[in-house]
Formats: structure tokens, C-alpha cells, sequence
């Protein structure tokens, strides 16, 4: 996933630059966006990058109006996604403006505020990290017939064990892995002819 997007250029010219990778980690990111004539900065999460824009002009029109997470359906955007930010933006500042503060008080324009909110409500998930030798461990449930797990994950890794657990009186186990960039579920029964099953994707 790639964000912070942000398309700058003059009426001779088109600038698009792009920053930032897996940002959807329910962590909050800090976006600053700096124009001195044709020269931009563009810091996410405090790494800056430096561009030029293209075209003749020092200056940049911004038209009648600038939107923050998305656009009206009128809108005409060069970039492919049409599709509005979804989350929370919070401290958003244009020119020494706090616009958040504004919206939350009414004093912009009603038809350029749609319906907002002003609370983000906390993710319940809580990401963890594992290094190569790291595991958590957690108490099983005896006598259940039923066996249910389900999880999100992220790793640069094509092989690893997602996870493991043996079955009760030595009747075998099951695993999760990545092997090759698949997901790979095998589950080995005891005491059965057909005593494996592989399931791969």
C-alpha cells in the first residue's frame, strides 16, 4: 500500500510524487507538505524528501478551493483512485490554519464539510513482532470438536511458521506456514490411513 500521494505542478507542467509503504499499521503518520516556488518538501514520519515541480511557473493555483481526505463527486482528479481516505486525520494545518479546529467549529463553509466526525474510535487490534526466535504461546481447549483461528499478518519473509499445535493424546497436529511466498495448512492424523492433508494457496 502506497500513500501520500500528492500531485503538484503549473498549468505547463504535471508532478506527481509518491512516498511511504504500509502505512496501514493503526499507527498515527505525520504528513508535511512545503511549496517555495517550484521547490517542494515532502516529509513523512520525519523522512524529507526534496523535488522540483515541472513546469514554467514560480507560483501554483490553487482554484477556489483545497479538500482534505478525499474529493465532491464533481471532482476531477488525475491520479486513477477516485476513492475518499477512510480513517482519522487529526492537526491538519494549511497556511498557519488549523482546519480540523475550524470543521469541528463550524466556521468553514457547510457545503465543503461533509459528514465528519470528530472522534476516532481506537482499532481493537494490537499488532505484535516476531523475530526469528520469538513465539506466543497461548492454553488450548480440550475436548472442543471445533478448531478456529484467524489472524492478519505482514512479513518480507516467504518461509515461516504461523502457527502450530498438537492434537490431545498424541492424535497428531496441525500447522500454518508460508513456504514460498504460499500459505501452506497441513494437518497429520495418527492412527488413520490417509494419515496427511496438505492445503496450499
Amino acid at each position: 500500500l502506497l500513500l501520500g500521494s500528492n500531485q503538484l505542478g503549473s498549468i505547463y507542467g504535471h508532478t506527481s510524487v509518491m512516498t511511504g509503504s504500509l502505512l496501514d499499521d493503526h499507527h498515527w503518520h505525520s504528513i508535511i507538505i512545503e511549496r517555495h516556488g517550484r521547490n517542494i518538501n515532502l516529509t513523512l514520519d520525519r523522512h524529507m524528501q526534496h523535488f522540483r515541480t515541472n513546469g514554467e511557473f514560480d507560483y501554483l493555483d490553487l482554484d477556489y478551493e483545497i479538500t482534505f481526505g478525499g474529493m465532491p463527486f464533481s471532482g476531477k482528479p488525475s491520479s486513477n483512485s477516485r476513492k475518499n481516505f477512510k480513517g482519522c486525520m487529526e492537526s491538519i494545518n494549511y497556511n498557519g490554519n488549523n482546519i480540523t479546529d475550524l470543521a469541528k467549529r463550524k466556521k468553514l463553509e457547510p457545503s465543503s464539510v461533509g459528514n465528519l466526525s470528530f472522534s476516532c474510535v481506537e482499532p481493537h487490534t494490537m499488532p505484535v513482532f516476531f523475530n526469528a526466535t520469538s513465539y506466543l504461546e497461548v492454553p488450548g481447549r480440550p475436548s472442543q470438536d471445533l478448531f478456529s483461528v484467524s489472524f492478519l499478518f505482514r512479513t518480507w519473509n516467504p518461509n515461516g511458521l504461523l502457527v502450530f499445535s498438537n492434537f490431545a493424546d498424541d492424535l497428531g497436529n496441525v500447522e500454518i506456514d508460508i513456504n514460498e511466498g504460499k500459505v501452506s495448512i497441513h494437518i497429520n492424523v495418527t492412527q488413520v490411513k490417509k494419515n496427511r492433508i496438505d492445503i496450499s494457496s
